[in-house]
């Protein structure tokens, strides 16, 4: 059994390194957050989504794929939730400055928030869909999924901080407010078009 994961593990690894660092909302949101509240504030926001992704590929993996399939309108549901939620996250990051408000005051994405997020996001549902049906790190399905599970955490944490990494990296050089106000309308203009494709197939 080690043989068969070690052969197939570099496959797995390719997978969710490359779905990982490629952007998306996930990507998108850490690069607005890193300008915005630096990279130690968005350390939650990171551990959220990784964590969020690992669940869901528990959760796919043991049954709530097979769910879906038996009930479609349920998928076309999460196909709804997940675009308007979307469309409600580049709204705030366009008009407020920052990803979340409360009271008024600006903050982060907080950890649970992250991790919920992954289940309206149209991305890791793809990658994690994708990676329980055609990747086979075990010829046991249920340790497949574990171990799936792990390697998008595994593989994945590291891809997602650099974006919130390069984010942080360009605070100083949008210290000035009208700057950072079209750096984060030109993030909530791109969070847009990464909902455009899931759009587009609903509508059509």
């Amino acid at each position: 059994m080690l043989i068969e994961i070690l052969s197939a593990l570099p496959a797995g690894i390719l997978f969710a390194t490359v779905m990982s660092i490629t952007p998306g909302p996930n990507n998108m949101m850490l690069l607005a957050s890193g300008v915005n509240f630096g990279f130690r504030r968005t350390v939650p926001h990171l551990f959220g989504i990784s964590s969020g992704v690992a669940l869901l590929t528990l959760s796919v993996g043991f049954g709530l794929g097979e769910a879906l399939q038996r009930f479609p309108r349920l998928y076309t549901v999460l196909e709804v939730a997940s675009v308007l939620y979307l469309l409600y996250l580049a709204w705030k990051i366009g008009t407020s400055g920052g990803i979340q408000t409360k009271k008024g005051e600006r903050r982060p994405m907080r950890f649970l928030e992250a991790l919920a997020f992954q289940w309206v996001n149209p991305k890791a549902w793809m990658m994690v869909l994708t990676a329980v049906t055609t990747i086979r790190l075990s010829t046991d399905f249920n340790v497949n999924t574990v171990l799936m599970a792990a390697v998008f955490y595994l593989a994945g944490l590291p891809c997602i901080c650099l974006w919130a990494g390069f984010g942080t990296a360009m605070r100083r050089l949008l210290s000035r407010p009208v700057w950072l106000r079209t750096f984060n309308i030109a993030m909530a203009l791109a969070l847009i078009v990464t909902v455009y494709p899931m759009a587009r197939q609903m509508l059509g």
